[in-house]
Parts: C-alpha cells; sequence; structure tokens
C-alpha cells in the first residue's frame, strides 16, 4: 500500500505529510504515549475499544472547565443535530483555546454535517497539525476526499489511520471497499 501520492493536492498533501512524518515526534504527554502504545499491541477489537475510549477521555481533556463546558455544549448541540449551534460553541472553545485540537475536530464535524467540505477540511488539518495522532481527524478527512471522488488519497488518509489504531473497524472497511479502484486487480 502506498501511503503518499503525488496526486493530491497541496494542502491535503502536506496534511498527510505532517501525521507521517510528526507520529514518532509528538509529544501528547507519557499517557498518551501509552495509551497509544497499548493500541498499537491490543490483541483484539474489545481491548481497542477500551484504549480507544480512553484516548478520547484524554483527548477530551481541555485543562480548564470553561473550555470543557463549551466542548460539552458542542458535542450535545451535534447529538441533537444543531449543526448551526455546533459550529457557534465549537468556535467559541477555538476563539479561546486555538491550541486544543479537539475544538476543531469539533467544529469540522459540524462543518461536514452541513456540507461544507472545505471548511471541514481546513478545520481537519488544524486539529492534526496540533495532535498528529488524531486519527479521527484523519479518517474524516478519508471519508470527505473519498466524497469528492479523491480515492486515492482518501485510502491513504484511512492506512494512516490504520498505522495509529489498527483495530479502526470504519477505516478497516474503507481500506477494504478503495482497494480495488486504488490499486487494481492482480493478474
Amino acid at each position: 500500500m502506498s501511503m503518499f501520492r503525488t496526486d493530491l493536492k497541496p494542502i491535503v498533501a502536506a496534511a498527510i505529510g505532517l501525521v507521517m512524518y510528526s507520529m514518532p515526534l509528538a509529544a501528547d504527554g507519557d499517557r498518551m504515549d501509552e495509551l497509544f502504545d497499548r493500541l498499537q499491541r491490543a490483541d483484539d477489537s474489545r481491548d481497542a475499544a477500551q484504549i480507544e475510549q480512553e484516548i478520547q477521555m484524554e483527548w477530551r481533556k481541555s485543562g480548564s472547565p470553561a473550555m470543557d463546558l463549551l466542548q460539552k455544549r458542542g458535542r450535545d448541540a451535534l447529538e441533537r443535530r444543531d449543526f448551526d449551534a455546533a459550529i457557534e460553541h465549537f468556535g467559541a472553545l477555538i476563539d479561546h483555546a486555538p491550541d486544543y485540537a479537539e475544538g476543531w475536530h469539533g467544529r469540522a464535524r459540524a462543518f461536514f454535517a452541513k456540507g461544507h467540505h472545505g471548511l471541514a477540511v481546513a478545520d481537519l488539518e488544524r486539529a492534526l497539525a496540533l495532535d498528529p495522532r488524531q486519527y479521527e481527524a484523519l479518517f474524516g478527512l478519508g471519508v470527505i476526499l473519498e466524497q469528492l471522488d479523491r480515492p486515492g488519497p482518501a485510502y491513504d488518509a484511512f492506512g494512516l489511520v490504520l498505522q495509529l489504531h489498527p483495530h479502526h473497524e470504519r477505516a478497516a472497511a474503507a481500506i477494504k471497499r478503495l482497494d480495488r479502484g486504488v490499486n487494481g486487480v492482480e493478474l
């Protein structure tokens, strides 16, 4: 599987390149390093799901009760499918904590739900610049690229997700779905 393609738009290539070359250098602290090491060694999807929950709990720690409240309001608005409110809450979170990747990722999800793919990609790129191991942001990038009929770059994004989270079922399904069209059929 080729992990980098030359047909990527420069902005997407930069995001994927950043993730590829920053993964070993990511400095999220000992706890995140330990969780990602455990995720890599997980024996089955059940173990991986437990570790994934722990990673997501760590990602949601903003360090500020006020920012946690904005994040919760944004997530709640997403669940209610009130995407305009979600964009407002995550936008406020980004304004007050621009170095917090989850704010960018949350707003990207809301933009995507409203069909604003360009804005979603921009926010996903920012989230990945802040946290190169944010595999859900990478997965979202892959989904958008696939919807934009860019199967090669989507395949690459899903492949990076699987490098970070080998048991990510949706990324594995996407790789399987895209494999024949991207890699062709061996004769």
